[in-house]
């Protein structure tokens, strides 16, 4: 919905370690750090980014949540599914081959830019046609204009495919950081204006199509590498070669992640979708803040130790330790405060949301780690594994959110969801991983202390609400006794993540 040492290295070692001919090699090399402090420093700048982009959003999500009545986030849930859909494939993967390959970028790059343009603008003016009929297909006919508004960010996404292709080839993570720092502060102040006067889920497209707007100003200004569109045919050929299967991976993985706001839709109405998506938003959380700063350089991580086999099946125990140390409180917070959060943070109008909250959440915690071992088989080369994965996903997810939504809404959407990744997915990938002697019994040592801490957590949330009625004292006492209880719990671990600062630091 993403970088030797001993045996002993921990996922942030391991990002940060390589021989120097191993380095990536950039088109003007200049004074600096090499690729051990480039990656620490992409991580830490996408670690701060990602945890204050998503405390600010939750943050703009309650404030527009008090402005903007529930079936109006329904309406808007629609327009963003199908721009998302349409987002996943709409540089055809091209820009990917700007951030893999070694060599001087400059022949490729007018080409790379000239089809992102192209695919960009045809995927748009497809969606400002195609948009009654979707939007009737989910039964949200007011969802029209909306989608062809927020179509014009498909456009803006083909012009910005090579700048951000460039940042994250030279690990810029710093920039992408002030161009998402604008993008909000941009997208909140129109988002807010509108609301105010009326605009309902006009105020939240706008607000997509300024941060759009804003990010891509930022990113032009801050790239030093520009590029004009052009054209080389045997480039162009091998460049749709490349991206094509990773663009079809992209729009599998989209419908994995996105499959249910349809089903929830048409099954539901736009009330009920509403608060399904903000549930999913508040449940994704923990994704966002501690996942997406390791995938930032977890690929490569994952690629530089993949020749010692010893090694390269440790990082990943190691990596998925470490992710659950810091996930695990935040995901048992979230789902065993669910009622009590939604009811005090976004009001008692959004209280049915918290029905789904708690199961989505846990959906979260499985896709953490589930996403790192897509980095790890991305790494191994296994990437048709990937693909049959995603396929078997989506095909038994489809008929369980259906089932689900019919016996129990929103939450029944939710249970299908935890269903499908626990029980299939959780599984498929063990066996994708057993050639690497990754074995269920070693990470689930790794698991051990994450889980009973996140265990005796919901003990003591659960006791705090039984004896205090307060919703409010129950956020603040729950939420601080039970972090309490987990640290006791996981206290043994503070070695390894005390070894990672030292490394980090020297």
């Amino acid at each position: 919905m993403t970088p030797g040492n001993s045996s002993s290295d921990t996922a942030g070692q391991v990002a940060t370690a390589g021989d120097p001919e191993d380095r990536v090699s950039t088109d003007t090399p200049t004074p600096g750090p090499g690729l051990e402090g480039r990656v620490s420093s992409a991580i830490r700048w996408s670690a701060i980014n990602s945890l204050l982009q998503r405390l600010a959003a939750v943050g703009i999500s309650v404030l527009l949540a008090r402005l903007i009545a529930p079936e109006q986030f329904g309406v808007f849930a629609v327009a963003l599914v199908v721009l998302n859909i349409v987002l996943s494939v709409s540089e055809l993967g091209v820009s990917a081959a700007l951030v893999r390959t070694n060599d001087p970028v400059e022949e490729m790059a007018p080409t790379v830019t000239t089809l992102s343009l192209a695919s960009g603008t045809l995927l748009a003016l497809i969606c400002v046609v195609g948009a009654p009929w979707f939007s009737g297909a989910m039964d949200a006919p007011e969802a029209t204009g909306v989608i062809q508004l927020m179509s014009v960010a498909l456009v803006i996404a083909g012009a910005t495919a090579v700048p951000g292709a460039m940042m994250q080839r030279n690990f810029r993570q710093d920039h992408k950081f002030y161009a998402d720092t604008a993008a909000f502060l941009a997208g909140t102040a129109v988002a807010v204006v509108l609301a105010i006067m009326g605009f309902g889920a006009w105020s939240l497209a706008w607000q997509r199509i300024a941060q759009n707007l804003s990010a891509a100003v930022i990113m032009f200004w801050l790239t030093e590498d520009r590029f004009r569109p052009g054209w080389n045919q045997k480039q162009a050929k091998e460049l749709l070669a490349f991206g094509l299967p990773l663009a079809g991976s992209s729009l599998l993985i989209f419908g994995v992640m996105n499959v249910d706001y349809i089903v929830a839709g048409a099954m539901l109405g736009t009330v009920q979708l509403g608060f399904y998506l903000l549930a999913f938003n508040l449940a994704s959380w923990p994704v966002a803040a501690f996942s997406a700063p390791v995938r930032s350089v977890s690929l490569a991580a994952f690629s530089k130790v993949r020749e010692d086999p010893e090694l390269f099946q440790k990082s990943f125990g190691r990596a998925l330790g470490l992710l659950a140390l810091v996930t695990v409180p935040a995901c048992v917070l979230l789902a065993a405060l669910a009622e009590p959060l939604i009811r005090v943070v976004y009001g008692e109008r959004w209280a049915p949301a918290a029905a789904a909250l708690a199961l989505l959440v846990l959906l979260g915690a499985v896709r953490v780690a589930l996403e790192l071992g897509y980095d790890f088989l991305a790494s191994a080369g296994r990437s048709r594994a990937i693909l049959w994965i995603h396929l078997v996903w989506l095909a038994a997810l489809v008929p369980l959110l259906a089932l689900g939504a019919h016996l129990d809404g929103i939450r029944g959407v939710a249970a299908a969801h935890v269903i499908v990744a626990v029980l299939v997915i959780t599984p498929a990938y063990l066996v994708a991983f057993k050639p690497y002697g990754v074995k269920a019994g070693a990470l689930g040592a790794r698991l051990l202390r994450p889980f009973l801490g996140g265990v005796l957590m919901v003990a003591v949330v659960l006791g705090i609400r039984n004896v205090i009625d307060s919703e409010l004292l129950q956020i603040l006492v729950g939420g601080a006794l039970s972090c309490l209880a987990y640290l006791a719990v996981v206290f043994p671990m503070r070695h390894e993540i005390l070894g990672v600062l030292r490394r980090k630091a020297s």
